[in-house]
């Protein structure tokens, strides 16, 4: 059976990396994670002290940094030269950095050439904000999900907990809503469903609904294949 391209992409906290996880383990399909390797970019350049409004700074940054996303059974591991930052890319202030970091075109160029590389081959679903519309706009199924911010900030909240931070709901509500406006206003890779891409909002979906609603859209693609 021909293994294909599946991208989903939505804002912040819409469910797209825990569908896109789930149903990758239903179809046996690598996950990437892309957000997650924007963020890392993000901590790097904290780290570093680097201003991300300073393009050589930046490029420097891109040519020696390594990224890579690993599959674990308990969740994808998210390496910064060769570090585990699967759950410092997650704060508050790093998830506000990525977005403004993710528009600058010497990082996404960077950064879409791995995600390429690693899924040219097929039998990949990808999550993030321009998959479907930049990434792989080959991609055979795109999937745009979304929900309103109230309960997508809810969802983040009870995912930072679950890790082990102390989030305040008000602060990351106001994350969220400086998220999408960054990432819909951005004027590299704008936040925007693709022409194709087929649009689901999950508010009142639960994580077993979203998954079992595209693996019937998959259904319907490779049935048209």
């Amino acid at each position: 059976m021909k293994r294909i391209i599946i991208a989903i992409d939505g804002p912040a906290a819409s469910g797209k990396s825990t569908t896109a996880k789930l149903l990758a383990r239903k179809l046996r399909y690598l996950y990437l994670d892309t957000g997650a390797m924007y963020r890392a970019c993000a901590l790097a350049a904290k780290r570093q002290n680097i201003d991300i409004d300073d393009s050589e700074a930046l490029k420097g940054l891109m040519d020696s940094i390594q990224i890579k996303i690993q599959y674990s059974e308990l969740g994808n591991i998210t390496l910064l030269d060769s570090e585990d930052v699967s759950l410092a890319i997650r704060e508050p202030e790093i998830s506000l950095l990525a977005s403004a970091i993710s528009a600058k075109a010497v990082v996404r160029t960077k950064m879409v050439e791995l995600q390429r590389e690693m899924g040219k081959a097929g039998g990949v679903i990808l999550d993030g904000r321009d998959i479907g519309t930049v990434v792989f706009p080959e991609a055979e199924l795109k999937i745009f999900l979304v929900a309103p911010v109230q309960i997508r900030a809810q969802r983040r909240f009870l995912e930072l907990q679950d890790k082990g931070l102390n989030p305040i709901f008000e602060e990351v509500l106001s994350e969220l809503k400086e998220r999408d406006l960054a990432d819909s206003s951005r004027a590299l890779a704008p936040l925007i469903p693709a022409r194709d891409a087929i649009e689901i909002d999950t508010g009142q979906l639960s994580i077993e609904g979203q998954v079992a609603k595209l693996y019937q859209y998959y259904q319907k693609r490779m049935a048209g294949l």
